[in-house]
């Protein structure tokens, strides 16, 4: 059985219903005028049971009907990051069928390690409508960030090391940098990496010399909640998270609506930082709850094992 087969009709029509309520609820890609960036924390995505439907005693519970819904929600993107990918990348590849000809990716080799839980970060692309435009990069800390002595100092290299990649599309260039930050045995232990990394992507936006001034980061960084501590780390060097993606509808965990996990953020000009050249339009979440696999009656801590427990994230653009 391959994923690329004629799924059963069941199938078919709840993707056909998908497929609807995607065109409602995320904007429509427009030649020349807009751009989509995506961002998802996709559930240990990594392994998959090639069937349409997995049964009790199979593993991963993730099987070929699973990643239909996935595939359909992101070719909605023109270009999504993507965290918590495995070391195995059998979902990735089947993907990557999924999407077809006209998809590339970009991906970071596994963190090794116990906390680094063998994941990799990854960039899937539109290749009609973004090109890459040469840079490809992870964020080192100098050596003298960290022998800063203070309470809040990160003392060793990322956990799971932030990824930056280029892109071009039409005549605008920008940089995403996505990354995953540690979640640790308390929100404190997650300050030092927010820290580190506001700070990193301020000095590289302040420096004339960079390789591109349009900097967006995406991902998950663990936020527990809007205005609370790790949020104001996270904005303390200048990241501007549009009010859009801030309204307590945009929700971010399947599982309890108050958390900030995942965020899209870039520069907007104050703090002698440069603005985004970008025109940001609007933005939000895609809530698939109650949208995929419904003829199963899965419980979300079920589901999440099927999709994900985040919410996808999306911000649309002006080209023009």
């Amino acid at each position: 059985m391959k994923i690329t087969d004629v799924p059963p009709k069941e199938i078919r029509e709840e993707l056909k219903r998908l497929e609807e309520d995607l065109d409602y609820s995320i904007p429509a890609k427009r030649l020349d005028e807009n751009l989509i960036i995506g961002s998802w924390n996709i559930r240990a995505f990594g392994n998959l049971t090639r069937k349409w439907v997995s049964e009790d005693g199979d593993s991963p519970k993730r099987d070929m009907h699973s990643l239909l819904c996935i595939a359909e929600i992101l070719k909605r993107f023109d270009v999504v990051a993507l965290q918590e990918v495995k070391g195995n990348i059998r979902a990735l590849r089947d993907l990557m069928k999924l999407l077809g000809r006209n998809w590339g990716m970009i991906l970071t080799d596994v963190s090794r390690g116990a906390v680094g839980n063998n994941e990799r970060m990854a960039y899937l692309f539109d290749t009609r409508r973004v090109q890459l435009s040469g840079l490809a990069c992870e964020l080192v800390v100098p050596d003298e960030w960290l022998s800063e002595i203070n309470e809040d100092a990160l003392r060793k290299q990322f956990v799971r090391t932030p990824y930056g990649v280029g892109f071009r599309s039409n005549d605008q260039t920008f940089v995403l940098v996505t990354l995953h930050v540690l979640y640790g045995k308390s929100a404190k232990e997650r300050i030092p990496e927010l820290k580190a990394i506001a700070d990193w992507l301020a000095n590289w936006a302040k420096d004339a010399n960079s390789y591109d001034q349009n900097l967006i980061t995406l991902g998950d960084f663990n936020i527990e909640a809007r205005g609370d501590l790790l949020h104001q780390t996270f904005i303390s060097s200048g990241l501007y998270v549009p009010p859009e993606l801030q309204r307590p509808e945009v929700t971010r965990s399947i599982f309890n609506e108050t958390k900030y996990y995942d965020q899209i953020a870039w520069f907007n000009g104050e703090n002698d930082l440069p603005e985004l050249s970008l025109n940001f339009l609007q933005g939000g979440n895609y809530d698939f709850v109650g949208k995929v696999l419904m003829s199963r009656n899965l419980t979300k801590h079920r589901l999440s094992f099927h999709i994900s427990d985040h919410y996808p994230l999306w911000a649309e653009f002006a080209l023009e």
